[in-house]
């Protein structure tokens, strides 16, 4: 979202607009930042092992749980992960500490070079190689080349952790000299996850495996790539030389990150999962292999635009829509997709009748599931970014919720834009409640 001089004014005026004024200049510090912070990077030289997360996917609960690992606070992790603010990220660190946990984040070809020498990492973790950078990227081969460079920048006393069951993250192994350590549900990681079991609202259940021993662990986080994230940071404590049991009970008490497979008690009874900050194909079906497994008569959803889909769109959707019409009770679709997603479900042999457009409403959406929704009722919130989603879990926990923006592409999330109970001055709710069309 681009902000005029009156706008930029108006937003002074408050405490969290000035927060989002100072986020904007702050994002164009690039050249400054980054120059200072290979210069802080360079005077902390081996006193501080950096270690570096990066991933097409689970990036961040990755980074939050490393940090358990290695006995620092997950809820510290900045949240943003690219230029001037990965560079802040680095300048935050203070002498004399053992252990600095950043992730770093792309959106396009030859940025993860500059992050690699900013960061120059002692361990890298990468989570997974997946189809977000599809427009950027064009290929997962692609997408696997810029984000080994991350790797490729390792010491060859370093250490690689990798995820053993992704084969374009296993790839990387050939891209360094250093130690590598994997992990994953596959017999051949050094660190194996298996017999995950849903404890439903409270997290999850599962067994790691580390040289050989198994091990039982309980976490609140939901779901088997929320499992990965896991499976990753202990690797990483092992291999930093701390207490396995320490480890695991650090790991274990790890919140969900917001907008990640997030559950949410709302008053009336029902819950709501959010995973509402990313829509790769490959989180939706993540997504709902949660829901699908939660047990309980109503699961509903609501759903946005697949992120860069690879491909035809119309088969992706139709798939969804197979999938879903099995077992969701309704879902609200926001964007133009309803009648692809009813197809492929009638086409399954299920009835489309559980899909209803909301054309690119978040008011409607949101007013259509408060109507709806009953105790013991599961949500499943799922988007993509630049849809925020989210504004129907503010609006269902108390915001009052006003922004009506079809898309905004702005660099602060909607609980902190104090646009979100005033408004936007020219949008246009009434655009929205046009019929959805086919895309």
């Amino acid at each position: 979202m681009k902000y005029s001089p009156r706008q930029i004014l108006d937003l002074l005026r408050t405490p969290a607009g000035r927060s989002v004024v100072a986020y904007g200049v702050r994002y164009r510090a690039w050249p400054l930042l980054a120059a200072a912070a290979r210069v802080h990077r360079r005077r902390l030289g081996e006193r501080t092992r950096f270690v570096a997360v990066v991933g097409s996917f689970g990036k961040t609960t990755t980074a939050r749980a490393v940090r358990a690992a290695l006995g620092l606070d997950p809820d510290a992790h900045p949240a943003a992960n690219s230029w001037s603010f990965l560079a802040a990220a680095v300048l935050r660190v203070r002498p004399g500490a053992r252990h600095a946990v950043l992730e770093a984040g792309i959106s396009g070809p030859g940025q993860m070079v500059h992050y690699a020498t900013l960061i120059r990492p002692d361990v890298t973790v990468v989570t997974s190689i997946g189809s977000e950078h599809n427009r950027s990227l064009h290929t997962l081969e692609g997408t696997r080349h810029e984000k080994a460079e991350m790797v490729r920048a390792l010491p060859a006393h370093g250490i690689a952790v990798l995820n053993g069951d992704d084969p374009n993250v296993l790839w990387m192994r050939s891209q360094t000299a250093a130690r590598v350590v994997t992990f994953g549900f596959g017999a051949d990681n050094d660190v194996v996850g298996s017999d995950v079991r849903l404890d439903w609202p409270h997290g999850m259940r599962l067994t790691v495996t580390v040289h050989g021993e198994p091990h039982e662990l309980r976490s609140r986080l939901l779901g088997d790539k929320m499992a990965g994230a896991l499976l990753a940071a202990v690797a990483v404590g092992v291999a930093e030389g701390r207490a396995l049991d320490d480890v695991l009970r650090d790991v274990a008490a790890v919140a969900p990150t917001p907008g990640r497979l997030q559950p949410v008690p709302l008053a009336n009874g029902a819950w709501l999962v959010r995973d509402d900050y990313k829509a790769g194909l490959e989180t939706i079906e993540a997504a709902l292999d949660v829901l699908e497994r939660i047990p309980v008569a109503r699961k509903l959803v609501v759903l946005g635009d697949v992120t860069e889909p690879v491909g035809p769109q119309g088969p992706i959707y139709r798939a969804l829509g197979a999938r879903l019409g099995g077992f969701a009770t309704r879902v609200l679709v926001i964007g133009r997709h309803r009648r692809s997603l009813a197809a492929g479900a009638r086409q399954a042999g299920h009835t489309g009748d559980v899909f209803e457009g909301t054309g690119h409403s978040i008011v409607r959406a949101t007013a259509l599931l408060s109507a709806a929704l009953a105790p013991g009722d599961v949500v499943l919130l799922k988007g993509r970014e630049d849809e925020r989603i989210e504004r129907v879990a503010l609006a269902l926990t108390g915001r009052d919720v006003r922004c009506a923006l079809r898309h905004c592409d702005a660099k602060v999330r909607c609980h902190v834009c104090p646009m979100l109970e005033r408004g936007w001055p020219g949008s246009d709710e009434s655009r929205d409640d046009e019929e959805d069309r086919e895309a």
